[in-house]
């Protein structure tokens, strides 16, 4: 039998460390909700098919430090290698983000997802010129009204302190009659245990999260948007990896990213009985005069997103309105 001195089995052992690539995850929000459950099947799918040779670690909850605002810089100036973040939160970086949270625009999943499809192309150039890799992106379930009531006619928004999460979104509850705050997620909580925002404009999911019953007893469906969550890379990083591992990367990108839709079709369910459990008032059906003044609110905000994009906007949204046949 052959006997390796010390020097050489502890060479052989750094070697095998060496292989292995360590990557951080960055994620604003909470490890119960939706984007940490599909995030963390990124890394099980990539831990899997590169038999652990790319191990990454997830950061839920912001304990990073960074806000999904925060991420584009980071993953692009290699602060952080990996991070899930909302789209929305990148309005200032460049307005073609906004795509997915524009309201009333695409109200359902099969509608969301064509409008990603004419869209993906666009993300995947703009972060291309920022240095960084686009991998995924999957929705979050429609954005509703959360509250200390019901927010269901024009009145109950009328005056209404509300949080929104993106400048299209405050534009179209103050030109609707609100009151709204543009906060990140992070800030939520805060405003709420204060008094500064008594409502919040988010996905059931979102507040089921966050448990959000500890402060407000209402959730409103609303289909305002249902906004992408989008996940990315530096480009540094990924291409110091092996074309092996690269194209593993990817593919456990494209896994996550049909886990991520799939998933969605049963999360509204459970969100709802969550919330019922918790003792809030679920409301799925709004005055008809509320949508008709939201739709009416959110037209020139579009307008205005598309004359600020250019000609890109016209394209990609002919593009989905060929796709969805209106």
């Amino acid at each position: 039998m052959t006997r390796l001195v010390p020097g050489i089995l502890m060479a052989m052992i750094a070697g095998a460390a060496s292989a292995q690539t360590s990557l951080d995850m960055a994620n604003e929000y909470p490890q119960n909700s939706i984007h940490a459950e599909t995030a963390d099947h990124f890394i099980q799918a990539l831990t899997d098919l590169t038999e652990g040779g790319i191990v990454v670690t997830p950061h839920h909850g912001g304990a990073l430090g960074y806000k999904s605002v925060d991420h584009y810089d980071a993953v692009g100036d290699g602060a952080v290698p990996i991070a899930t973040s909302f789209s929305g939160a990148w309005s200032g970086i460049n307005p073609i983000f906004l795509v997915s949270s524009l309201p009333f625009l695409a109200t359902d999943l099969d509608d969301t997802r064509a409008l990603y499809e004419a869209t993906r192309p666009y993300y995947e150039a703009a972060m291309e010129a920022d240095n960084q890799v686009f991998l995924y992106a999957t929705p979050w379930p429609a954005s509703g009204f959360w509250g200390r009531q019901p927010v269901d006619t024009v009145d109950a928004l009328r005056g209404l302190k509300i949080r929104s999460f993106d400048t299209p979104g405050t534009t179209v509850l103050v030109n609707a009659g609100a009151a709204p705050v543009q906060l990140s997620w992070a800030d939520i909580v805060p405003q709420l245990t204060t008094n500064g925002i008594d409502a919040v404009l988010t996905s059931a999911d979102g507040g089921a999260s966050a448990q959000f019953w500890e402060y407000l007893s209402h959730f409103t469906e609303a289909n305002y948007a249902l906004p992408l969550q989008v996940t990315h890379m530096n480009r540094d990083s990924f291409d110091a990896l092996s074309d092996d591992d690269r194209g593993h990367l990817l593919e456990a990108a494209a896994q996550t990213e049909a886990f991520g839709w799939d998933l969605l079709s049963s999360r509204v369910d459970q969100n709802y009985a969550t919330l019922t459990e918790n003792g809030v008032t679920v409301t799925t059906q709004v005055d008809p005069a509320l949508t008709a003044s939201l739709q009416a609110a959110a037209e020139p905000v579009v307008a205005e997103w598309a004359d600020r994009v250019g000609p890109d906007a016209q394209a990609l949204l002919s593009d989905y309105r060929a796709a969805i046949g209106r």
